[in-house]
């Protein structure tokens, strides 16, 4: 029979005694809560009741069944799932002790639970994320699938192997802070440092001096000599974003050191060899600045060596779902709610938005969508009103309709294998994959060459 003693939060304290059958004799509030049970529904019933996977019994030599618990004297720390009144399964963490009397007779136990749903769906959670960012069609952390966004890869792929300026072109919210970040991991200088300057976030003095450093005394406030962000990122690279801003005096300077591989601190003439190569981005229209004077063009030339453009995320809508999924997952990981997934509605709406915020707008997309859903799955009145007040301006492809991420992934592969002829290793690369990942999509997607 099952005893509850006195009540502790999220535990129930029950004490069992063995005669031929369990019964609960006894359950408290706590009890109550975790498994839908009232005192009238299992008080007096059989402990098989709550239908818990941690029960062993074993037979007795003259018939019936034995609770192994009490062989054990007790349990610790048993993970296991219950079923709950309402039929729903829940996770729970169980303590028992196996109680005597004075002559040493077993009269019952005392045991506890408590509810770890929300721990495990949380560890599944994280667990599918981890699968996740193992995943094929992620590029040291960047999403796409689309051909547009492979093309791209390789170019990160070569770029990152060379020592040669590097220029990010894209809109807003595409990635290009990413894109930089890949370059320098999967390139050769990946054990050197990785410094980061916004251009567009400083003023022409300010922006000098981080980048070049200044000696003592060069304006007012410089107290101490100070090396800039060229000299921190010695031997490896320099990510100047917004590079489009930069003011024309700047960009002569910064002409030098990319012709002489030299910078000058601010105040001082003395020139200080660095070994750096030059990552940049923007979202501007570089030719057009050039054109009109904005922009040097012996600069724009010198940065312009190896450009690599990021396309807006309407013009790549089959990597919406999967960007979709990524951001809800993370997002998830952080939020205490219990939200299933994303509808079918959800889902389309997002794929017919134009995204004039690329890719962040739609991890913002997400944040507002977990906040206004209450639980169950995300639908489309749970997106912000935007997404469905305005009307698409194009078509989306019929496969992020009718076809599945397996089925996006087997035609890619087969049309990277038909580009090269069968070659697996040429796939392999133009994909961005191993030769083994090729293989084994090839065995599981059933192509033959």
């Amino acid at each position: 029979m099952y005893r509850i003693c006195s009540y502790v939060k999220n535990l129930n304290n029950i004490t069992v005694n063995f005669l031929n059958r369990i019964f609960v004799i006894s359950i408290n509030r706590a009890f109550e809560d975790i498994t839908g049970y009232q005192k009238a529904d299992i008080v007096g019933k059989s402990c098989i009741t709550i239908n818990c996977t941690s029960c062993e019994r074993a037979r007795r030599e003259e018939g019936g069944h034995w609770c192994v618990m009490f062989k054990k004297g007790h349990l610790k720390r048993q993970k296991c799932s219950m079923t709950r009144k309402d039929g729903r399964t829940i996770q729970i963490l169980k303590n028992a002790s196996v109680l005597n009397d004075e002559k040493g007779v077993v009269i019952g136990a005392v045991e506890t639970m408590t509810d770890i749903t929300e721990l495990v769906d949380k560890e599944t959670q994280i667990e599918n994320y981890r699968r996740e960012l193992d995943a094929e069609d992620r590029f040291y952390g960047m999403i796409g699938t689309s051909a547009l966004m492979q093309q791209a890869f390789e170019i990160i792929a070569n770029a990152a192997n060379s020592n040669a300026p590097v220029i990010i072109f894209g809109e807003s919210g595409t990635g290009k802070e990413m894109v930089a970040k890949a370059i320098h991991e999967a390139g050769i200088r990946s054990n050197r440092p990785y410094v980061k300057v916004n251009c567009a976030a400083l003023n022409e003095s300010l922006l000098e001096s981080e980048l070049f450093g200044h000696v003592k005394g060069a304006y007012t406030g410089a107290h101490r000599s100070r090396e800039g962000r060229f000299e921190a990122a010695g031997g490896g690279d320099i990510f100047l974003d917004e590079i489009g801003d930069l003011p024309l005096s700047t960009q002569v300077k910064l002409l030098r050191v990319l012709e002489e591989k030299v910078v000058e601190r601010v105040g001082d003439n003395r020139p200080i060899k660095v070994d750096v190569r030059i990552i940049s981005a923007t979202n501007r229209n570089l030719p057009k600045l050039t054109a009109n004077g904005a922009f040097r063009e012996d600069f724009y030339y010198r940065i312009n060596v190896i450009p690599i453009h990021i396309p807006p995320l309407r013009e790549r809508v089959e990597d919406i779902p999967l960007l979709a999924r990524s951001f809800f997952n993370r997002i998830l990981l952080k939020s205490n709610k219990k939200i299933d997934g994303i509808s079918k509605t959800a889902m389309d709406a997002l794929v017919s938005y134009t995204w004039p915020g690329n890719a962040r707008e739609l991890k913002s997309a997400f944040e507002f969508a977990v906040v206004s859903c209450p639980g169950g799955m995300i639908g489309a009145d749970h997106l912000p009103p935007q997404i469905l007040a305005t009307p698409s301006t194009c078509t989306p492809p019929e496969l992020v309709k009718h076809e599945s991420l397996d089925d996006v992934k087997r035609r890619r592969l087969v049309d990277a294998l038909n580009r090269t002829g069968g070659n697996q290793s040429e796939a392999a690369r133009l994909l961005g994959i191993s030769r083994t990942s090729v293989w084994n999509q090839m065995k599981k997607y059933r192509v033959q060459l």
